[in-house]
């Protein structure tokens, strides 16, 4: 089954993740959110499975930068239209292989996940 990584080609914590599955020598595809987008249907699919609240890059410059009003009364529907909008608001990598999901870049959990 393939693997699929998601992100931001230029993120620090990106390269360390594809570095991480090439010298490994694991098959995978890189869907670059900047260059392919991403949309609201496959964010709300990822946010059943993990919780929008875990898909929602909070501690990063563009959700801060967003105005008060934006951040007020956070919702799915509301965090998902974000991500959609700008989707440097979403925490990165997203690997998926089939129904499965990891968000965020730890190796001990990848190395479980891609076996």
């Amino acid at each position: 089954m393939t693997i699929e990584i998601f992100g931001i080609k230029a993120c620090d914590t990106m390269k360390k993740a594809r570095t991480f599955l090439e010298t490994r020598g694991v098959p995978h595809v890189f869907h670059d959110y900047k260059l392919e987008g991403v949309t609201a249907e496959r964010l709300a699919g990822w946010a059943a499975k993990v919780g929008w609240e875990k898909l929602l890059n909070r501690s990063g410059t563009t959700f801060r930068k967003l105005p008060d009003e934006a951040r007020a009364d956070l919702d799915e529907a509301k965090a998902i239209a974000l991500m959609v909008a700008q989707p440097s608001m979403i925490k990165r990598p997203v690997l998926t292989r089939g129904d499965a999901i990891l968000v965020g870049f730890r190796p001990e959990e990848w190395e479980r996940f891609v076996g």
